[in-house]
């Protein structure tokens, strides 16, 4: 059976995590779903739904969010295409944050149902589906020392890094540039910083010659300048030989100097 593009994307995301066989892409590409067009700033699900299906990626730009009573929104993770960000409703049967757009996006809707069947059927790809939401919680735990303990200037670098190497893994990037559909605001929400500051971070990320930003398409002007900058160590995304492959020798980075500009804006 020949996989469809949506079931491509899950594929494809897996093998950059995991050694996957012949059966176990023949399975996936039996898993059920249905598709659902969504337009930018909506929740798919909300803090304190009980969800009856898990979310697929296919086009897009989702996150994770919770707010605080005064309605200041921290966004938690970011989501892209392959990825799904909800397998944990499969046992935790209470949401405990919201999972909305950032941008028109397409996602598959599979059931609960299914994914037990297929499980079931192949005991394997449970494994498969524990270690990528493993792999998320590692990726939260890296997200709090990112927000707890670096400057604005690190944090914001040290996402970019993270999510150039998530797209570059699944095939999302041309010429070092990738989508990255976020407003400042966005990007302060993510980052903990206010929409000015993370406007100064972005700006002297400029000024240092790591990237460009033009038109919602980021371009990675100086990886190892990047990775130095952000103090980043890809360790944490656990990927399979097969994705470390997928970023063209970008791994690891090799150590650099930060500007004298850099290291001001690192202290701000």
């Amino acid at each position: 059976m020949s996989a469809s593009p949506e079931h491509l994307r899950l594929i494809r995301k897996l093998e950059g995590i995991v050694d996957l066989s012949e059966a176990d892409r023949t399975a996936l590409s039996t898993l059920r779903f249905t598709t659902r067009s969504l337009p930018a700033d909506v929740d798919l699900v909300r803090e304190g739904d009980r969800p009856s299906h898990c979310c697929l990626v296919l086009e897009g730009f989702l996150c994770r969010h919770q707010a605080t009573q005064e309605g200041r929104r921290q966004i938690l993770s970011f989501y892209i295409p392959g990825d799904m960000p909800d397998l944990q409703s499969l046992y935790l049967r209470l949401n405990d944050y919201s999972l909305g757009t950032l941008t028109p996006s397409k996602v598959a809707l599979i059931g609960h149902r299914a994914v037990f069947d297929l499980f079931d059927a192949h005991p394997h790809l449970k494994d498969v589906f524990w270690r990528d939401t493993l792999i998320d919680a590692a990726i939260a735990r890296r997200w709090i020392l990112n927000v707890g303990r670096r400057e604005a200037y690190a944090r914001a670098a040290h996402l970019l890094c993270e999510l150039y190497v998530r797209h570059e893994a699944v095939g999302l990037t041309q010429d070092r540039s990738f989508e990255l559909p976020l407003t400042q605001t966005e990007l302060g929400d993510a980052l903990g910083i206010s929409t000015v500051h993370a406007n100064r971070s972005l700006q002297a990320l400029r000024a240092d010659g790591l990237i460009t930003l033009k038109g919602g398409i980021l371009t990675v002007e100086d990886w190892h300048g990047l990775v130095l900058a952000g103090e980043f160590d890809p360790t944490y995304l656990h990927l399979s030989e097969l994705g470390r492959q997928r970023l063209s020798g970008m791994l690891p980075g090799r150590p650099g100097r930060l500007s004298g500009r850099a290291i001001d804006a690192r202290r701000a």
